[in-house]
This record gives structure tokens, C-alpha cells and sequence, in this order.
């Protein structure tokens, strides 16, 4: 009787501990990530919405001015150097936003310059929040500290009123092999249990699925 007891004890120990850390899913048993992960991704990219940031390779163009096209990436300060114009800070901008200051600049040199700005590479930098959240949308690893899951969710916006905020997912990337990470935010927001409230890395995707009533 003795013996039983003491195993029940320890198996509700165990199970109490591993509901209050984040649970890792890893190999043969973590899908490909999502259709709608990709997409959702793919659309900020592509929106009007995305912020550009150090580490962004950018191709630029200035019309009928074929000498002046450049390839080159925002440097660690927000900078990048064009002709004409020397350094000009872009980082912080939507693309439109840097294609006007850099038009804006030439103005002094061209006359009305038009210039289009592409994307080659993303800055390694960047977490993506999706799902169930008011502003889906791609933001930056600030350098001066660690940004969490509650963080990145708050800076955009919060959760929609249908967010499944109990069984939100982190994708993450680790030598080619992807990784889930199950993080239920209750436990952080209405328990105090900070340990669910994991340090994000560069290119994680944080994912909040709709409830199910």
C-alpha cells in the first residue's frame, strides 16, 4: 500500500512539473509548419506592414537612373549608403516610408527621382507573431535585451477575443530540424509562472490558434 501511494505521489509530481514548463515537441512528431504559417508570414513580408531592420538586404533602384541601382544591406546602425546622398537612416521605416526619404534626398540632385525598393533578404533578427492576435505582423529582437512570448504578443496588440490563449505554439528552427514549443500564457498571465514565458530567438513564429467552443 505503502509502495503504491509513493508512486501515485510521484507521478503527480511529475505531472505538476510538467505543467508548469513549456513543453518541447521535437523529430518525427513536429508537422511542417502550417499552410496558414507560411501565408501569414508571406503576407507581412509582402505588406505595407513590415518594418525594416538591420541586417535587411535591400535592392534599389532609382528610375532612368540605371548607375545608381545598389544592392546592399542595413547596416547594425539603420544605415545604408546611396549615392548622391551618402548615409541615410531606413531602418524603423515600412519600405514605402524608405523609398520616399531616399526620394526625398535625391531631390536636391535629380529631378522628382522614383525609386523602388526590394527585399533579397530578411535581417536574422526577426520573430513573427501570428494567429489569433490583433495585429499579426513581424517584429525585431530589440539589442539591448531578451524579448519573451508575452512581450512579442503584447507589442502587437494582444489577443483577439477568440484567442486560444492556453495552447499557444512557438516554431522554431534548430540545425534543420523544426521544433514546437507549447506555451500556455494563462499560466503566465493569471498564475505568475514566468517559466512558461520563454526567451524568443531569431526567426521563431509564435502562433495563437482560435478557441474551440
Amino acid at each position: 500500500m505503502k509502495k503504491c501511494l509513493f508512486i501515485l505521489l510521484s507521478a503527480g509530481i511529475v505531472l505538476a512539473a510538467c505543467a508548469q514548463a513549456p513543453v518541447y515537441v521535437e523529430g518525427p512528431q513536429s508537422a511542417a509548419v502550417p499552410q496558414e504559417i507560411a501565408q501569414g508570414i508571406e503576407q507581412i513580408r509582402q505588406s505595407n506592414a513590415y518594418i525594416l531592420q538591420p541586417g535587411d538586404l535591400l535592392e534599389i533602384k532609382v528610375f532612368m537612373e540605371d548607375a545608381m541601382d545598389r544592392t546592399q544591406r542595413i547596416s547594425g546602425s539603420g544605415n545604408i549608403t546611396f549615392p548622391l546622398v551618402g548615409h541615410i537612416h531606413i531602418a524603423g521605416y515600412t519600405v514605402a516610408e524608405a523609398e520616399t526619404r531616399i526620394s526625398d534626398a535625391l531631390k536636391t540632385y535629380l529631378k522628382n527621382p522614383q525609386v523602388s525598393m526590394l527585399i533579397k533578404e530578411y535581417g536574422n533578427k526577426t520573430v513573427y507573431v501570428l494567429g489569433q492576435v490583433q495585429k499579426p505582423a513581424a517584429i525585431e529582437i530589440p539589442p539591448e535585451k531578451p524579448l519573451t512570448v508575452l512581450e512579442a504578443i503584447t507589442s502587437v496588440g494582444g489577443f483577439t477575443d477568440i484567442a486560444a490563449t492556453g495552447k499557444v505554439r512557438v516554431l522554431r528552427m534548430e540545425n534543420g530540424q523544426q521544433k514546437v514549443i507549447d506555451v500556455d500564457v494563462t499560466q503566465i498571465t493569471k498564475q505568475g509562472n514566468k517559466m512558461m514565458d520563454i526567451t524568443l530567438l531569431p526567426g521563431d513564429v509564435i502562433f495563437v490558434p482560435q478557441s474551440m467552443f
